[in-house]
Order: C-alpha cells, then sequence, then structure tokens
C-alpha cells in the first residue's frame, strides 16, 4: 500500500464485469480497485490472506513515482508497478509483513500509474519480469483521484 496512514472502503467487485488483469500467460488476477488516497491508504492492510486469482489494483491519477509500505499487512505480497501502457517497470516481490511501528519503504525506482498487489510468490509462479506487458479489462470506467 502507498506509504501514508488513513483508514478507508475499498471498492470490492466480484460479479461478471469486474476488474481484472491478465499476465501474459493467461493467469487472470480479479481485483480490489484502490483509487482514492483513503483507499490507497488502507490497501491490504490487516488481511489474513488473498484467495487465490486476487489481489488489488491501485490506480492514481498520474504518473509518479509511489513507494509502497507493508505495515499493518499480515501476509507478503509481490508489487508490480505499472506504467500508462500497462507495461511492468519495477516489482518487489515476496515482500514481508512489517511488524514493527516503522516500516521501510519500497521504490520502485521508475514512474508508473498502476501498481499490482498479489500475493507473495505469485509474480515468480507466472514468470512475470519488467517490460512484460499486462492487460486491464473493466477498469476504463474507474477514475482515480
Amino acid at each position: 500500500m502507498p506509504a501514508t496512514g488513513h483508514a478507508s472502503s475499498i471498492a470490492t467487485t466480484t460479479a461478471a464485469g469486474a476488474p481484472r488483469v491478465i499476465f501474459p500467460d493467461g493467469f487472470v488476477v480479479s481485483t480490489e480497485i484502490a483509487a482514492d488516497d483513503p483507499s490507497r491508504a488502507q490497501g491490504l492492510m490487516f488481511r489474513d490472506q488473498l484467495r487465490p486469482g486476487t489481489g488489488m489494483l491501485f490506480i492514481f491519477p498520474r504518473m509518479g513515482e509511489y513507494p509502497f509500505w507493508m505495515k499493518d499487512t499480515l501476509i507478503p505480497l509481490d508489487m508490480i508497478w505499472i506504467d500508462e501502457s500497462k507495461k511492468i517497470v519495477a516489482m518487489h516481490q515476496n515482500v514481508p509483513p512489517c511488524k514493527t511501528e516503522i516500516c521501510p519503504n519500497y521504490p520502485p525506482k521508475a514512474p508508473s500509474r498502476y501498481v499490482l498487489e498479489v500475493a507473495g510468490g505469485v509474480a515468480k509462479e507466472h514468470n512475470l519480469k519488467v517490460g512484460d506487458v499486462l492487460r486491464f479489462e473493466n477498469t476504463d470506467s474507474i477514475a482515480a483521484r
């Protein structure tokens, strides 16, 4: 989740037409959306698991360098930074939960517009790498604020 600290509700949809990210190997990730500051700050905090094939897509209003952290996150995550053309520009894999008050930031060192968080190990399992292009479905109507 972005390195800030607020609580909010997260948009969750599981119906047909729900937002999805498709990896180059065809693996589909059904995504919750975090498209405003409060939902991006909440991220996947306090979750003790992620169902297989699910994740969270953080959408920012513009390209930028968005560091994330793992404060109050209970499970390891893969963080995947994605640019406007849906190309992976940076990744941190199997980032451990932070169990202390002060948590490290994980900077992308590349501009991005999106960050996809999935369970730790998913990126490796599907051989994701910087430069891969992902496909987004049912995200065009989502406005980032």
